[in-house]
């Protein structure tokens, strides 16, 4: 997250958005997204991304979301998890984090504002990767100067922890086996040429290398992979190598160049089902840009020298690594495409989906209905609205094969609801699913909660 003046200056940066039928890129439409921090833990990724408020002219940001998937193509939106609001030394700004397990617990570490202007950060503990997050130190665990931001956090195959962050150079810590002290003393990488490249364009002393801000650290076949967010502004993605976590660090090149509506980046880096990750941010929604971002996610591909192939911001990930079970409830949050969509949490359901206008419309991939077929169908929806409210239930296009069209009952607010289910052709086979709403009014068309299919 940049905290420097010298931003405005590329705000005019633009590029074509496009959006096909088969576009993933960005992952999340339902809300602005961005900081990717990617975690996997037991068979599932686990995706916590700060938030860019909507229409947001500066980085106004006041929580921290949580995105999963195990198919890479479908994501659930579990809604907020942690609030800068909650960490009672706090002022404002929830920027970029990091949750990593730790025997069964889960540490997410943020940097925060506190009461007095000054730059910290916080780590949070809960017993499950969904939250509630609790603050147990009751102020920072770490601030040691204005470059206090975007931490990244690390264990070792030795069991030593790291914690590295800062902007304009990169700082780091040995953690205690708790997570949340150190008594080591906080080092800085020597920010040299050899390092981190050298950079061109800007003449700032301040500033010698292209490493700017948003560390990642990362290790692959016994060598360490340091990726960061690289200036001059606007930032690419680069990255350095080293044969420790602590360096020394060898600049290695570009992984993403500037691209992508957004003057800022950030990557995250996984390894999961046999697949590497890079997961990033850019302005590429509609009404986006550096300051409504929005993450995305490439697979990472390495060269035999262990050196990194360049990366484009493509349409994202096209094939799913599994199905869709139809005959469970699904949460009607769980997305592999959205138009005209927003999610929304109350205390009545958690999390839901709110259509904005008509004809907007959600897709899900890959849902196996096997070879017996499906008969029913099962919503649980709602509206405000008196006018005509139709949920329109299609197979692999917004305009395909019309499965059922549910008359969508008016329950008067997002905290009341009613199951609907219709009896429909039999469908087979596995299919992208599309659900299409449509009515004359002029905002929040209708609610949607859950669906299912009965054989």
């Amino acid at each position: 997250m940049k905290i420097t003046f010298n931003l405005f200056i590329t705000l005019g940066i633009c590029s074509v958005i496009h959006f096909s039928g088969t576009a993933q890129n960005p992952i999340i439409q339902t809300n602005y997204t961005a900081d990717p921090a990617p975690m996997v833990y037991n068979g599932k990724v686990y995706l916590y991304t700060s938030h860019d408020e909507d229409e947001s002219t500066w980085f106004t940001m006041n929580d921290w979301r949580l995105y999963t998937t195990e198919d890479m193509v479908n994501w659930t939106d579990h809604g907020d998890v942690l609030s800068y609001k909650e960490f009672n030394w706090a002022k404002k700004n929830a920027w970029a984090p990091q949750c990593i397990e730790r025997n069964g617990k889960f540490y997410i570490y943020v940097p925060i504002t506190d009461r007095q202007g000054k730059n910290g950060i916080g780590v949070a503990v809960a017993d499950s990767p969904y939250g509630p997050f609790i603050d147990p130190l009751g102020k920072p665990l770490v601030q040691n100067s204005s470059a206090d931001i975007d931490p990244t956090v690390f264990i070792d195959d030795d069991e030593q922890a790291y914690l590295l962050w800062g902007n304009p150079v990169c700082h780091y810590v040995k953690l205690n086996e708790d997570m949340i002290s150190y008594d080591d003393e906080i080092k800085v990488f020597p920010n040299t040429i050899e390092s981190f490249g050298k950079r061109t364009g800007e003449e700032n002393p301040n500033r010698p290398t292209t490493y700017e801000e948003g560390p990642w650290l990362y290790k692959r076949n016994n060598l360490y992979y340091l990726f960061f967010a690289a200036g001059p502004i606007s930032e690419h993605i680069g990255y350095s190598t080293a044969n420790s976590p602590t360096g020394p660090w060898k600049y290695q090149g570009i992984v993403m160049p500037t691209e992508g509506r957004s003057f800022t980046n950030h990557p995250g880096v996984i390894d999961y089902k046999g697949k590497t990750y890079f997961f990033y941010h850019n302005g590429n929604l509609p009404g986006g840009n550096g300051f409504n971002r929005s993450v995305c996610v490439e697979e990472l591909q390495f060269n035999k020298d262990g050196t990194i192939k360049q990366l484009t911001m493509t349409d994202g990930i096209k094939e799913g690594l599994e199905t869709i079970n139809p005959y469970v409830i699904n949460q009607a949050e769980t997305i592999a495409w959205s138009e005209n969509v927003k999610s929304m949490k109350n205390n009545e359901v958690g999390v839901f989906v709110t259509a904005m206008k008509t004809e907007a419309y959600t897709k899900v991939k890959n849902v196996d209905f096997g070879k017996e077929g499906a008969s029913k169908f099962t919503a649980r929806i709602g509206t405000t609205h008196n006018s005509d409210v139709f949920m329109e239930v299609r197979l692999d296009n917004k305009d395909g094969k019309l499965l059922s069209t549910l008359k969508v009952p008016l329950t008067g607010g997002d905290d009341r609801w009613e199951v609907v289910t219709s009896t429909i052709e039999k469908v087979t086979g596995t299919h992208d699913l599309y659900f299409v709403f449509k009515g004359r009014a002029s905002t929040k068309i209708m609610f949607f909660d859950y669906w299912k299919f009965n054989r």
